[in-house]
């Protein structure tokens, strides 16, 4: 509650409780329910993890500490329904899992709503976009509306929240260099699998086998697995085409473990050895990256690294004689052409981490953040030399800022040409 309550002092007197929806259960058909996921939100604040549930964080205005308390709403527990979905906490377990102050059945919380109807409460409470449609409209549509005409307006939380998330705790930081290193050793046996011709469908159930096979939950996103002129397509996740030999495969992929991600790109060649085009384009982008590593420290930003990378882009473009012009300015263009993403992202317990949060931000220690340098080049620019058309590379490590050197969380997965090829020799 603590950033609520720097976002409002001088409102003395004032109730503020906080109240977040938990994700409910989804089904892909008729009884046929998609594996759970909560909401990360929601998550952060509890632990909880089981759907069709009420969190509420009250302030306690005028008591002794601790000034507030949290409470859990969850469904009744039903046998019949838990001999198809398994066991579920109830109120005990709730409390017993998760540390909150108090636990009741859902229905209770309609006890509560008259207390945040009253003018002197403030609520905060994601309206806009709710987590759990059903609940929203069973609870809190009609509160919404009642508040929006009251002098205490329901107020968004989801900022504030990003904002506590946005600097992970040293515990936060050890989940994800768990991830991390589980994933790189992923990336090791999956290189290791490719011998060409391969497909991109058995690189991705390998890379998946490997990261579940570690202790990872899920993969955190569908991964790209391109081989060839796909890599130059950012999103591709179609996953279904035969690499063949003497191209190279783009793998964009990561794992979640106890509710952190990693998110990891390398680009290799399937035939074992990078041919001399290869080698010179993913040494450019590679030379690109340890640059914009070294910028990950407190002071500058996201921004900052995206301006420089492009700077450096520029740069490399010349040398490898895609671009031609001598102008500053049409080599900052060109690299907005050939790279047309950003250096990076936040990253967290969502892949795409605190998206509230402008990457303009001064970066603190315990951010945690990617960079991903990359040059694509589609086989029909004609604009470049012919032996690099068809060549995509991209190369993402994820970094914790730090008072000092920046912590590399994904350093087990090897991205020097020489490594690359030597594993990619092992495979059999």
């Amino acid at each position: 509650m603590s950033l609520i309550h720097e976002e409002t002092q001088g409102q003395s007197g004032t109730d503020h409780t906080v109240v977040l929806l938990s994700n409910p259960t989804y089904y892909m058909s008729n009884d046929i329910p998609y594996t759970f996921h909560q909401d990360n939100n929601f998550l952060y604040l509890c632990g909880f993890q089981e759907p069709d549930s009420i969190l509420v964080l009250q302030s306690l205005p005028g008591k002794q500490l601790p000034a507030h308390k949290a409470v859990l709403f969850v469904p009744r527990r039903d046998p019949s329904r838990e001999l198809w979905d398994g066991p579920r906490s109830g109120t005990d377990g709730a409390i017993a899992l998760t540390g909150v102050d108090e636990a009741y059945t859902l229905e209770e919380f309609q006890h509560l709503i008259p207390r945040l109807k009253a003018e002197a409460t403030t609520v905060w409470y994601d309206w806009m976009k709710p987590s759990h449609t059903q609940l929203h409209s069973g609870y809190m549509q009609h509160l919404t509306e009642a508040k929006a005409k009251s002098k205490n307006k329901v107020r968004a939380v989801q900022q504030l929240i990003q904002r506590l998330r946005l600097i992970k705790s040293p515990a936060e930081i050890e989940l994800m260099q768990i991830a991390g290193k589980l994933t790189s050793e992923a990336f090791i046996e999956t290189m290791c699998a490719s011998k060409a011709p391969v497909g991109e469908a058995f690189l991705y159930a390998k890379f998946e086998f490997e990261c579940r096979a570690r202790g990872a939950d899920i993969l955190a996103y569908p991964p790209v697995v391109a081989g060839g002129n796909r890599s130059n397509t950012l999103h591709y996740v179609k996953n279904n085409q035969l690499i063949k030999d003497g191209e190279m495969v783009l793998l964009d992929g990561g794992c979640e473990s106890s509710g952190y991600v990693s998110d990891i790109t390398r680009t290799w060649p399937v035939s074992g050895r990078f041919s001399a085009a290869q080698a010179e384009l993913y040494e450019a982008v590679l030379e690109v990256q340890r640059d914009c590593l070294t910028l990950c420290s407190p002071g500058t930003s996201l921004e900052n690294v995206y301006s420089v990378m492009l700077t450096l882009i520029g740069q490399k473009l010349r040398e490898l004689g895609v671009l031609k012009d001598t102008q500053d300015g049409s080599a900052f263009k060109a690299a907005r052409k050939y790279c047309p993403h950003h250096v990076g992202h936040y990253l967290g317990m969502d892949v795409h981490d605190t998206p509230d949060i402008p990457r303009s931000l001064p970066l603190q220690p315990g951010m945690v953040i990617t960079v991903e340098p990359g040059i694509y080049i589609p086989e029909d620019d004609r604009e470049a030399p012919e032996r690099f058309r068809g060549l995509g590379v991209r190369i993402e490590d994820d970094v914790v800022v730090t008072q000092d050197s920046p912590l590399i969380l994904s350093a087990d997965c090897p991205k020097e040409l020489n490594d690359i090829e030597q594993i990619c020799s092992r495979a059999s």
